[in-house]
């Protein structure tokens, strides 16, 4: 059931949901679009909405400009921290903004989003962005294979470490969420590789180069399991990867979504089911049932590439947790943002 749509001014590839209490009716949506010419240039902006799902009504409540954007991810909910969003962009740069609140702390203020630091990682692209657990550090993969980690520490980025980490274009460069040292890297070369950062970068701790046949693109750990890990590919696959024997993937089953799997993202409450961004194939919801995925509901009201997906992180009694899930998802060159709620009773 669709609950409201929007277009942005460029190509949209990411949204996120505010994942902290008292913002979860927040929602980021980003762009990013290329000029091309003599000069050419890549352009992006963030945009906040107000998601009411009764009225049916997205109301954007900011607009910031800003280089073209890959990624974003709001930081984890942990203590008293405050909504943040990194932003990995197009021109090199891993940026921090705070969402501000207003004098009673209920509502955002009129300002909303305020940058409060930022480093250029590289002449090269930054491509994607993860937070640890924790909400102190930051991984990013850049477009010339190689991969930072850097620290967040008094509403300041400093760079930790850089290395060289693949052959080609770093799609994905996540935390392990059960393992803070632990980060797992994917690119076009098609190889999954996981580093400790306590070992330095010099050899990663496995290297995985068969079970992709194209590149990889996303990569996301089972927050309720640790040992469960995700990984996405060009090649229309979702992998399930135990990451006690990830070197060997003896355990490793997977699904044809029939377009590449761009983005994965597990429910908030509701144990293995996750979302998929499919790229050529719209958007599916699939059930691991005990490491075994199974699609159970697809989404293809959208009209191109379908780049970023989301679950809105509000929490219900159980007996509408199967019910009443509200999701967004975006499209590329339509420029198209979509909330709705699948059919399906997640919970069946």
């Amino acid at each position: 059931m669709d609950i409201g749509l929007c277009y942005l001014d460029g190509n949209a590839d990411v949204v996120e949901f505010c994942p902290h209490d008292g913002f979860q009716n927040i929602l980021a949506a980003c762009t990013y679009t290329l000029q091309e010419g003599d000069q050419p240039s890549r352009l992006g902006s963030i945009s906040l909405f107000d998601v009411n799902s009764v009225t049916r009504a997205l109301n954007r409540v900011c607009y910031v400009e800003t280089a073209g954007i890959f990624d974003i991810k709001w930081n984890p909910v942990r203590g008293v921290a405050s909504p943040l969003i990194a932003q990995a962009d197009a021109g090199g740069c891993l940026r921090i903004h705070a969402l501000e609140f207003s004098s009673d702390g209920l509502e955002p203020a009129g300002s909303v989003l305020k940058e409060t630091t930022g480093i250029q990682v590289s002449s090269s692209m930054c491509l994607c962005t993860d937070w640890n657990q924790s909400g102190t550090s930051l991984s990013t993969g850049l477009s010339d294979g190689s991969v930072s980690v850097s620290s967040l520490t008094d509403s300041q980025l400093i760079e930790d470490q850089q290395w060289k980490a693949h052959d080609f274009e770093v799609w994905a460069a996540s935390f392990d969420t059960h393992q803070p040292s632990v980060v797992y890297t994917g690119s076009d070369d098609c190889k999954f590789r996981g580093w400790d950062l306590r070992d330095g970068p010099s050899m990663p701790v496995f290297l995985n180069s068969r079970a992709h046949t194209m590149g990889i693109c996303c990569i996301v750990k089972n927050p309720n399991d640790p040992y469960t890990l995700l990984t996405g590919s060009y090649d229309e696959h979702l992998r399930v990867w135990d990451v006690r024997s990830i070197s060997k993937p003896v355990n490793e089953t997977s699904v044809c979504l029939g377009g590449g799997v761009w983005r994965i993202k597990y429910h908030p409450f509701i144990k293995d089911l996750v979302l998929t961004a499919c790229m050529h194939n719209g958007f599916a919801i699939v059930k691991l049932r005990d490491g075994n995925p199974e699609v159970i509901e697809t989404y293809n009201e959208h009209g191109s590439l379908a780049y970023g997906a989301d679950w809105q992180r509000r929490r219900s009694g159980q007996e509408d947790l199967g019910k009443n899930n509200l999701v967004v998802t975006c499209s590329f060159y339509d420029k198209m943002v979509r909330v709705w709620i699948p059919k399906t009773d997640m919970l069946s």
